[in-house]
């Protein structure tokens, strides 16, 4: 895959970060309410790089997740699953309707599902370097409709600790902004 400023690197600083756990939790929360959550199957897709949220997906669904080791831009994805899930993936992609295509064809079974997570968009000097795209929830909603997804559930949280927001001007400004969107999605019929 080629190297990108847009590509985010999972490493021991990532991973420290305590957004991400906050974030981890709060979607965990949202995939418990899946009518998917306890259900079985063989295995799940999780596109991007193993996470802590990754292992938790495990749990809560009783079956593997494979990570992609795929170009999300440019490649095809293979195989076939019940499960796929894109948390903070397509903000990062220059292409995600060719991530999201490619995940519809690989979706497969009665009641296959896509979970997708992605920052809402801000004014530009909030958003992230390294976000290729940051999206409002109806040009989230039309990229979904374009791919053949349905929205099935939606919700939007934050992932900073209250105190953060009280640091100064521009930290009480994201807490104003800053939220991430996430949304179960199924194939349209």
């Amino acid at each position: 895959m080629t190297e990108s400023r847009y590509r985010t690197v999972i490493d021991e600083a990532y991973l420290a970060e305590k957004a991400h756990g906050i974030r981890w939790r709060k979607t965990f929360s949202f995939l418990e309410h899946s009518a998917l959550a306890g259900t079985a199957f063989s295995v799940g897709l999780d596109l991007g790089e193993r996470t802590p949220l990754t292992g938790m997906l495990e749990e809560l669904f009783g079956a593997p997740f494979t990570n992609t080791q795929v170009d999300l831009d440019l490649e095809r994805l293979e195989g076939e699953y019940k499960v796929v899930t894109a948390f903070e993936v397509l903000e990062h992609l220059y292409n995600p309707l060719h991530a999201l295509l490619e995940v519809k064809g690989v979706l497969r079974g009665e009641g296959a599902r896509l979970f997708v997570s992605m920052p809402l968009h801000k004014p530009e000097f909030l958003a992230s370097p390294d976000h290729f795209h940051e999206m409002s929830g109806a040009a989230a909603h039309a990229l979904f409709q374009r791919a053949g997804f349905r929205v099935v559930r939606k919700g939007e949280f934050r992932i900073r600790q209250p105190w953060f927001y009280c640091r100064g001007v521009k930290p009480l400004l994201r807490a104003w902004y800053e939220k991430v969107q996430i949304y179960e999605l199924a194939v349209q019929q």
